[in-house]
């Protein structure tokens, strides 16, 4: 549910980068935000807890155009990736525009990116969202390690829907500005239309 500041004349669009546990959420942020231009971002923040943490920071895209005159200011978040920490995933999907869904590559991970997968459906559902209508885009990280599934595995495991995907390896930041990319459009897309 984007927010409209009518003042400064900007659409404020809510991202969440969702995924298991060191799957690459942070990454993929941090990776943002060091080559975004610093005159178009906010700052970055960090809410730690023992073993995990919440990564948050605005920007406001120079190219992606505007909305009847209004600019968009896109905020990024990621949720902790342990399930022990639901209800803050939870909070931070309130107000969501659009989701990013990371997924570890690495054939041993599977169980735990399909166990996430469902419990962003679970936890958007009881925000009233509905996954199979919000711009989602799924990003397979991790593609530089030596035992990762194929794409095609991760796709009928993750991607049935056959929404856009990536594949990434955040810390190189290959494939991190496409899926940034896929997500806004569709973001912005869907609130052209009205959604």
């Amino acid at each position: 549910m984007s927010f409209i500041n009518y003042s400064s004349r900007e659409i404020n669009c809510k991202i969440v980068y969702y995924g298991p546990g060191l799957c690459g959420k942070t990454t993929n942020l941090q990776y943002i935000y060091k080559k975004t231009n610093p005159e178009a971002k906010g700052k970055m923040i960090s809410l730690a807890t023992e073993t995990e943490r919440t990564l948050f920071f605005d920007f406001l895209p120079l190219s992606l155009g505007q909305i009847r005159g209004f600019k968009t200011r896109f905020h990024l978040y990621t949720v902790p990736g342990q399930v022990f920490y639901d209800a803050s995933r939870k909070l931070i999907l309130k107000g969501v525009d659009g989701v990013v869904f990371v997924a570890d590559s690495q054939v041993e991970r599977m169980e735990a990116n399909v166990e996430s997968l469902d419990n962003l459906r679970v936890n958007l559902a009881e925000q009233g969202y509905d996954l199979d209508r919000i711009p989602f885009v799924v990003q397979y990280n991790k593609r530089d390690l030596p035992n990762v599934a194929t794409v095609e595995e991760l796709r009928e495991e993750l991607n049935p829907r056959g929404v856009p995907d990536y594949e990434a390896i955040a810390t190189s930041g290959r494939g991190v500005f496409d899926t940034l990319k896929a997500n806004a459009k569709l973001v912005l897309t869907h609130l052209k239309r009205g959604g």
